[in-house]
């Protein structure tokens, strides 16, 4: 098997070197171990440091792209290069790249597509309360999205197996984090977790500029793709809501008919909000109507994506396995 060992990178030369030293050079069931640098627009010795210590793989964009292109275009040179199982990690050190046997011996057993590294952010001390809270809740959200059981969503640690690759299509612009993990948890692909401790905090995140920020993006790339794969039970909620919402005023229109009589015409504007939330509700059964007949159209897109992936990266299908 060839692993491929992707480390995104943004001005890293300072943390870089900690990273690829501790990279591990041999790890069992694993034929060949390659380090790929996606340099994301770095203006410091970020790609000289890398070539110092060996590295022979590069991806290079010309300006900064974001964490979720620069995972997608490494993704997609590991895989021109033949790659069977891919590990992505950060350039800042964050995490502990001696743990990366662990990720991926899941999948060269064949018992997982994907392997999370579960950073136990409750443990994490330059985390704040609230930000501790905020991980635990993510979380969640994410987990009732996508019917799966991690306790840490957001970790980017991670080992993808090739044939979970070509069956994700990343198409935000913030972070793959989620949005991959929602995709993975709809297609029934396995993904497992595996406990690991963080390294000190060695600068500030460059993903987003604040914590609202982070939220509000997170937020966005969750819910849409939530819409994505389960666009009707999305629209018919909503629907739901307000179809109950819209029996209120009418009942409260009915009430006042039986006790004043004829006065309860001085009352219509429950009868207007009534109609006007009775339309809503309408519409939004009808929005996920038509979604969800979208939602089968993007399904046969992407099945004929994977098969277009399969034969622009050589891979030739003889049976059912993972890796």
């Amino acid at each position: 098997m060839k692993l491929f060992v992707q480390v995104p990178c943004l001005n890293e030369e300072q943390t870089l070197p900690a990273v690829l030293s501790t990279i591990p050079r041999s790890i069992p069931g694993i034929d060949e171990i390659h380090i790929l640098i996606i340099d994301d627009g770095s203006t410091d010795r970020t790609v000289e440091v890398a070539r110092e210590h060996g590295v022979e793989h590069f991806v290079h964009h010309v300006r900064n792209m974001g964490l979720a292109r620069s995972f997608r275009d490494g993704v997609h040179y590991a895989l021109l290069h033949g790659a069977d199982i891919v590990v992505n990690t950060d350039g800042d050190n964050q995490y502990p790249q001696d743990r990366i046997p662990d990720l991926v011996a899941p999948i060269v057993a064949g018992e997982a597509d994907i392997v999370i590294g579960d950073r136990q952010t409750h443990t994490i001390a330059h985390f704040s309360w609230f930000k501790k809270k905020l991980q635990k809740l993510g979380s969640a959200v994410v987990n009732l999205a996508a019917s799966t059981d991690l306790p840490d969503a957001a970790s980017g640690f991670r080992a993808y197996s090739r044939d979970a690759l070509i069956k994700l299509n990343i198409v935000t612009q913030f972070s793959y984090c989620m949005e991959t993990i929602i995709q993975a948890g709809n297609k029934r692909l396995r993904i497992g977790s595996v406990p690991i401790d963080t390294n000190p905090k060695t600068r500030e995140s460059r993903l987003f500029s604040s914590m609202g920020q982070h939220v509000t993006k997170s937020a966005q790339a969750i819910l849409r793709s939530y819409i994505m794969f389960k666009p009707f039970a999305f629209f018919a909620a909503i629907g739901t809501f307000m179809f109950v919402g819209a029996m209120v005023p009418f009942v409260r229109y009915l009430i006042l008919i039986w006790v004043f009589g004829d006065e309860a015409g001085q009352h219509l504007q429950s009868l207007i909000l009534g109609v006007a939330l009775l339309i809503g509700a309408l519409l939004s059964f009808a929005l996920g109507v038509l979604a969800d007949l979208q939602r089968t159209n993007r399904v046969l897109a992407e099945e004929s994506l994977e098969r277009l992936k399969e034969i622009q990266y050589g891979i030739v299908r003889t049976g059912s396995s993972v890796g």
